[in-house]
């Protein structure tokens, strides 16, 4: 099947349109941020938290006992972790090609920054951090300090 650029262009922005509906916190850009607000919204939807309106620094949202989240997602094989602070909590999910995903590290910002504290600080200011690495940190991340799902007690 083939479709021309303006045809894809047109449907993926009816999309787009359709997710600022549902989500209306989130603005869903092709142009670099879609996959992190489609993540945002996973995340909101599936866990304890309270996105911020808008862009807020160094934290996407808020759980309800005031524990503030930056929450990062990829497709890929690497997440991003901040090279200019260490966010209070970080929660990291892989988005996967039918929508679902899967928690990567989900726990106090100071576990994940492990995984970067004896690096220079990079000229985009963040780090590629492969899942693999995150993944076993977030191992000894213990059940209290992590971000609960909607409906789950830790």
């Amino acid at each position: 099947m083939t479709i021309s650029i303006p045809d894809a262009t047109k449907q993926m922005l009816a999309i787009v349109h359709a997710l600022q509906r549902s989500h209306p916190k989130k603005k869903f850009t092709l142009d670099g941020r879609l996959v992190g607000d489609l993540g945002e919204a996973l995340v909101e939807e599936a866990y304890d938290v309270e996105l911020f309106e808008g862009l807020q620094k160094h934290h996407d949202g808020e759980t309800l006992d005031g524990r503030k989240v930056q929450i990062k997602a990829t497709m890929k094989k690497s997440l991003t972790f901040p090279g200019d602070h260490t966010p209070d909590y970080y929660l990291g999910i892989k988005i996967h090609d039918d929508g679902t995903f899967t928690e990567i590290f989900n726990g106090p910002g100071e576990i994940a920054h492990q995984a970067v504290m004896n690096r220079k600080r990079p000229k985009t200011n963040l780090h590629s951090v492969g899942i693999g690495i995150l993944e076993q940190l977030n191992q000894s991340v213990m059940d209290i300090d992590r971000i609960p799902r909607r409906g789950i007690s830790c």
